[in-house]
């Protein structure tokens, strides 16, 4: 396909091609494109995220399939809400479901994120703020109601996993505010 460059500019952040674009020798349109200037495309920290979004999708899948869904067999459940159990809990019973519901949702979530992802549209750093944001979020109710019951009060591993997202959204969020190869990327 050959192409006649009429002009040629730059604005913001973003060389502008204008011209005649000849399919063949019977038909001519016009074109404007924008390429972006700078660095783009899915490589340079955006490995990382992309690494981390797989990461977490085999992490929810595993936890899915290794504690929430055995939580429902029935012998496990009644254990779980008897109140006559020992294992018993009032907060026990809607803390796994509200886990069940979180990790499913997050699941769906991720697999839309990596499919707006390779598909570079411009909506997707929004969508990684909201996904680091509202893992944040649903780790903080998720820690608030495991001390709310005795079981669970010498856990330290849900501080840790509190410290380790908070620093993640520290990072990553501002990245994808201020990076130029996010804003010259997701650019559809």
């Amino acid at each position: 396909m050959d192409c006649i460059i009429t002009s040629v500019y730059i604005e913001n952040d973003f060389i502008h091609l204008e011209g005649v674009r000849s399919l063949d020798t019977k038909t001519i349109e016009n074109t404007n494109e924008k390429l972006p200037l700078g660095i783009s495309g899915l490589g340079g920290w955006l490995i990382l995220v992309q690494i981390g979004l797989y990461g977490t999708i085999l992490m929810l899948i595993a936890q899915i399939f290794l504690y929430i869904i055995p939580s429902f067999k029935p012998e496990t459940w009644s254990l779980i809400t008897s109140p006559e159990s020992v294992y018993y809990h009032s907060l026990l019973g809607p803390l796994i479901v509200f886990e069940a519901v979180a990790n499913s949702l997050m699941l769906i979530f991720c697999i839309f994120i990596l499919f707006n992802f390779y598909k570079k549209k411009s909506k997707l750093p929004l969508l990684m703020i909201f996904f680091y944001s509202s893992s944040l979020l649903i780790l903080t109710i998720d820690m608030i109601a495991i001390y709310q019951i005795t079981q669970f009060e010498d856990d330290e591993s849900q501080i840790r996993d509190f410290v380790r997202m908070l620093i993640t959204c520290l990072i990553w969020i501002p990245y994808f505010i201020k990076s130029k190869r996010v804003k010259n990327t997701f650019v559809r």
